[in-house]
């Protein structure tokens, strides 16, 4: 009874579910000059005067525009309603900002939720097609799978005009949404036909002014040598109907290409049905032909698009032809400025840009016509997203092509209209930070970047890592971090089948790591040592891969605990049950826990007020004199040598290729990087020849790590033979 009560009086006495506001001066047709009261509800805008009479109510369908300004004056803001009549009523108030974004608000929300949309122009289908054909005013209403919501982020929509009782497909650039969720009354629809300026008021955003246009460059002057079958003009200068028609090849079109746009690709079969197909998954296509009627995978949305797509399956379309093949790149260049040349579409618009932006950082186009882009793109400063896809070309010349078509990552960024993407990375010491990565950055400069962010006093020998499924993989430092990430991920969705017909999809992780331990020295890079050296090393010396006598464990079982406890000696008393933590595993039993409580206890006393990041260092300086610091250590199996025990401890560091007895960790071969002839890898070996490829050694080892073996062997010979070849140029 509550609810039914208060429902009644929301209807009946919508002004007492207001919100009011004083307004000090306004002016408007019709309307005296006095000091008024502002009431805005979920049904309208409405000027009250000091007696509570309505001077004057708008609708929100009433409603085309709310904007607000500051005056200079005493209270400093106004605001003001634009309707469809084409009256303009502004106020003077404190509150005019606070005004404005409720009743815009008020607006965006009736409008996403809307299912009533009124024709601005007369629209006549193309013959054969089952598109919806109106007039200027009728109303359309939207299925029920649709919404404003859906008009304004798609090209294209479906409904039922209400005066034919017709349905169909219509452009959603021919329709205004209606702020409203009941069918509004005949009244407010008679005064979208009765405006004369209604179509250009709701057009105007998407409109360029003259004066602007004029400045704006484009590919017209291009077309002419370029574009296929050059305009022909007449003996006055004026084109003739062909030559009209060929012209328009460099403006916004919704028709598909049947041929590519530059004369360079006609004759060539392969490469023009690349280019057209490439041309349907940009443009907006008002499709004429109804054998195309089926194509779906449009990017820019001026086709009906029902289906759900993953961000970049359109863009994979789009720009691996072209990476693949150069000739193709001035042809997708040339298609993405056509369809934003006169593009009254302000949603595909939009996504033209999307589209400017992602190439841009892909490759650059040939010397001819870069020039026509560089001005294109510096005539459109003003649009925030071509001065960054100016910025994208200038790296992208400088840094070369990319392998692959822009990731996922970079796509739903710029569709989100993010141009910065903050990618977290993983550190060895349980921390993360986001660092700024762009489609140009290659590895070496994000590690790089995060050296210097880290106060790192340098980056060689670190490495990107990228974790997905259950691989941990480092990234080339030449690749650019995206194409390697995306061509991980291919090569691991191609290993794995589809279930049920769904590709799978991964997450992944990306960790900063040290990787070729060369010149490091504990204490020298005081940072490098507490952030990674120490967080490395302490799990392979907990997992009994050093040769380690019990007086050394001791000591360094001490500096563990004070890296965990610092001076707190409250947890010496569990030291017990801390042991598998302080002691390698292959140690703990060697004597009793009293015994190595005892020597644990007398070694920390030993340091008593040192620090947790200072005993960090104390233990590296320790295990910095074992021949195995700074080693990658793999368990294998071997059957190629028969002096060799069947499991084998393999530890690669920077004195080459060790051989180490399991049980007893004995050293038993060192194979140099310089006689290594051959190596090769495969998901369950890893094969190494020492000597000479007729005469030398093999070794044959069963492991799912050969990858990361034939990884670590070439990067340190690769390091190695770049440090010989600078030495003999100096």
């Amino acid at each position: 009874v509550k609810e039914d009560i208060v429902s009644y009086a929301k209807y009946k006495w919508p002004l007492l579910f207001s919100r009011f506001y004083e307004a000090y001066k306004f002016s408007g047709p019709s309307l005296p000059k006095n000091d008024v009261i502002i009431a805005v509800n979920w049904t309208g805008v409405y000027v009250v005067d000091d007696q509570e009479q309505v001077l004057l109510e708008l609708s929100f369908p009433e409603i085309t525009a709310v904007s607000s300004s500051r005056t200079g004056k005493m209270h400093g803001q106004s605001f003001t309603l634009a309707t469809v009549k084409g009256d303009e009523y502004t106020f003077t108030s404190p509150n005019a900002e606070d005004i404005r974004d409720l009743v815009v608000t008020f607006l965006e929300g009736l409008k996403k939720r809307s299912k009533y949309v009124i024709a601005l122009q007369d629209y006549l289908s193309p013959e054969g097609s089952s598109f919806l054909t109106f007039k200027k005013g009728d109303l359309i209403v939207l299925d029920p799978v649709n919404s404003g919501e859906t008009v304004m982020k798609s090209g294209w929509c479906y409904g039922e005009n209400a005066n034919t009782k017709k349905k169909g497909d219509f452009p959603a650039e021919c329709v205004y949404v209606l702020p409203t969720i009941t069918k509004p009354p005949t009244e407010i629809l008679n005064l979208f036909v009765q405006s004369g300026s209604v179509t250009d008021h709701f057009n105007q955003d998407e409109s360029k002014p003259n004066e602007s246009v004029s400045v704006l460059y484009t590919l017209e002057q291009y077309s002419y040598d370029h574009f296929r079958t050059p305009p022909k003009r007449t003996l006055s200068g004026t084109l003739n109907r062909r030559g009209k028609q060929n012209e328009e090849l460099w403006k916004h079109s919704k028709v598909p290409l049947k041929q590519p746009l530059l004369k360079k690709l006609i004759g060539k079969e392969q490469q023009t049905a690349d280019a057209c197909n490439c041309f349907l998954n940009i443009l907006a296509a008002l499709l004429k032909y109804k054998e195309i009627s089926h194509i779906n995978t449009l990017y820019m949305g001026d086709h009906p698009d029902r289906k759900s797509r993953v961000a970049n399956e359109f863009t994979d379309k789009i720009f691996t032809p072209p990476i693949n093949q150069e000739i193709l790149r001035d042809e997708i260049y040339c298609q993405i400025m056509k369809q934003l040349t006169d593009n009254r579409n302000s949603v595909s618009e939009e996504r033209g840009w999307e589209l400017m932006w992602l190439i841009t950082g892909c490759f650059p186009p040939s010397t001819n016509l870069l020039k026509e882009l560089t001005a294109f793109l510096r005539s459109r400063m003003h649009i925030g997203i071509a001065a960054d896809s100016y910025t994208r070309l200038q790296k992208c010349l400088r840094n070369g092509v990319r392998k692959y078509p822009p990731h996922q990552v970079e796509v739903e960024a710029i569709q989100h209209k993010t141009t910065q993407i903050l990618h977290k990375v993983y550190f060895p010491d349980d921390t993360d930070e986001g660092f700024e990565v762009e489609s140009s950055t290659r590895a070496k400069d994000f590690c790089q970047n995060i050296a210097n962010k880290l106060g790192l006093k340098s980056a060689e020998g670190f490495s990107l890592f990228v974790k997905i499924s259950d691989k941990v993989i480092s990234v080339p430092e030449g690749d650019f971090f995206f194409d390697f990430v995306r061509h991980l991920t291919d090569w691991i969705r191609k290993a794995r089948p589809a279930k049920d017909g769904i590709p799978p999809t991964f997450t992944y992780q990306v960790f900063f790591m040290k990787k070729l331990w060369i010149k490091t020295v504990p204490g020298k890079d005081y940072q490098a040592d507490i952030i990674f050296h120490y967080h490395q090393e302490l799990p392979k010396y907990l997992r009994g891969y050093h040769k380690c006598t019990k007086e050394e464990a001791a000591q360094l079982g001490a500096l563990i605990y004070r890296v965990l406890h610092g001076d707190d000696k409250s947890n010496l008393a569990k030291l017990q049950d801390m042991l598998p933590r302080l002691i390698p595993t292959d140690l703990v039993k060697a004597q009793s826990t009293d015994d190595w409580k005892r020597a644990i206890i007398s070694a920390y006393n030993k340091d008593a007020g040192m620090s947790s990041n200072d005993a960090k260092v104390s233990f590296l300086k320790i295990i910095h004199q074992w021949p195995t610091f700074g080693s990658a250590f793999f368990d294998v199996k071997q059957t190629t040598e028969p002096s060799y025990p069947e499991n084998l401890l393999i530890a690669i560091n920077k004195n080459g290729v060790n051989l180490i007895h399991p049980q007893t960790k004995e050293l038993l071969a060192t194979h140099a990087f310089s006689k290594i002839s051959n190596w090769s890898s495969g998901n369950t070996y890893f094969h190494m020849t020492i000597g000479s490829l007729v005469r030398g050694s093999k070794l044959l080892c069963e492991t799912s790590m050969g990858y990361k073996m034939d990884d670590l062997l070439t990067s340190y010979i690769s390091l190695m033979l770049n440090t010989l070849n600078r030495r003999g140029r100096t």
